[in-house]
């Protein structure tokens, strides 16, 4: 018998709110993250528009000293894991985790991210051939190496069991939580700081995007709009950035301790669709076949789940191949399935979008109420984007399971079931 894998915690860095409150709150209102690029001058650039991070504060989370030490991506994970470690009970050091009745040493983070620190290669690289290779900062590469992030959970909260990375693209944060689910049921840890981080609002990654031509370009102007999966009109993603970590441990050992338990993490799929590094396939087989997989796990049937968080990025690709792929996963009982794309509000944040969908998932499930995909207002019929994308408006819709599927470069696929806990 499987072991069922509680949700205890969970902590977010997002483009609409700094905390899990606030994020959810402006979801739910149907806010918009997604503004002008104030990072760098992007006036060279045919995408103008991100869904950035705003008002960050590290400090709120880490010692100023500690903060100095981590590129934007490491500062955003440790932040999101705090709070959940918080949010979790089991509080911040090693000596707060042995309180709480938990081994340190069987304690584990298992974070996703697709690029590392690109802002820190960006910038020292710049000075490289600008200055010469002695004005190289010594910090460039533990700075910028993608592992850092759970490296820097790690260290801050006195972690020492396995610190792993998940490098999956865009379906990184989803793959960290499903290979953390799995770890947990192996009997090798205890707990698990699972998520996602991404900080990639960057001159070099925007600029590449844009030669894909997969950016949206056509409203620079109003970008609030820029972001509109499944519409008509839609014409690229707009790129995103953040953090989403959630506390999973044994569910009767959390119950045990007094932990509030907010959902159960009860199923995970990954497949490859080994057909193209950038499109998804054409028919999305093996996308529909991560679902069922994330299906069978938790024991559901297709009908079991009411509410199903879009990958849905605005691109012309992979809106209607993912409403065909939802379509073959679900069979007749797509007819009665919740659907939005909350990319809509926070832009696509990469490695950690995943992770905070899944966040996204728990939430609908303990509060009763679904995001809605904003701009949505002539949805893709001729497309195929017909499906119930819950357009412009939260709605009330107690569900007893949801889930998340992200599609990442490479042709990857993962999905994750989360379901009320009884």
């Amino acid at each position: 018998m499987k072991r069922e894998i509680a949700v205890t915690g969970m902590g977010v860095i997002s483009p609409v709110g700094n905390n899990l409150k606030d994020f959810w709150t402006a979801l739910v209102e149907g806010r918009s993250g997604v503004g002008p690029v104030t990072r760098f001058d992007a006036s060279s650039l045919d995408s103008r528009v991100a869904a950035e991070v705003k008002n960050f504060e590290p400090n709120l989370w880490m010692d100023r000293k500690e903060s100095r030490k981590m590129a934007l991506f490491s500062q955003y994970a440790v932040a999101a894991a705090v709070q959940a470690c918080s949010d979790s009970g089991l509080g911040l050091s090693e000596e707060c985790i042995r309180a709480a009745g938990y081994n340190p040493e069987r304690v584990a983070v298992f974070l996703g991210n697709g690029i590392g620190g690109l802002d820190v290669f960006e910038e020292s690289h710049a000075k490289l051939l600008e200055s010469g290779p002695d004005r190289l900062p010594p910090m460039t590469i533990p700075l910028m190496i993608a592992n850092e992030a759970a490296a820097n959970v790690a260290l801050r909260l006195g972690i020492k069991g396995p610190a792993y990375t998940q490098v999956t693209a865009c379906a990184s944060g989803t793959d960290a939580v499903g290979l953390a689910i799995d770890l947990l049921r192996s009997g090798r840890v205890d707990i698990v700081l699972a998520g996602g981080c991404e900080a990639a609002v960057t001159p070099f990654a925007m600029a590449g995007f844009c030669k894909l031509k997969a950016l949206s370009t056509a409203r620079n102007d109003n970008p609030e709009a820029a972001s509109r999966p499944f519409e008509a009109s839609r014409d690229g993603f707009v790129i995103g950035e953040g953090a989403g970590v959630l506390v999973l441990e044994d569910y009767d050992r959390a119950k045990s301790r007094g932990a509030r338990v907010y959902a159960l993490a009860s199923g995970y799929g990954a497949t490859c669709d080994a057909y193209h590094l950038t499109a998804p396939h054409p028919e999305g087989t093996q996308g529909a076949r991560a679902l069922r997989l994330a299906m069978e796990d938790a024991g559901l049937a297709p009908e079991g789940i009411g509410y199903y968080n879009a990958h849905g990025t605005s691109t012309q690709l992979n809106d209607p191949i993912e409403s065909a792929m939802v379509k073959r996963a679900f069979g007749n009982s797509v007819a009665g399935l919740k659907i939005s794309s909350t990319k809509s509000m926070l832009g696509h944040g990469l490695g950690a979008a995943g992770a905070i969908e899944a966040i996204i998932c728990v939430k609908a499930i303990e509060t009763g109420i679904l995001p809605p995909t904003i701009n949505l207002d002539r949805p893709d019929i001729e497309a195929g984007c017909d499906l119930d994308y819950i357009p412009n408006m939260a709605i009330e819709h107690k569900v007893e399971a949801a889930l998340s599927a992200s599609l990442g470069f490479g042709g990857h696929n993962g999905a994750l079931v989360f379901r009320r806990a009884i």
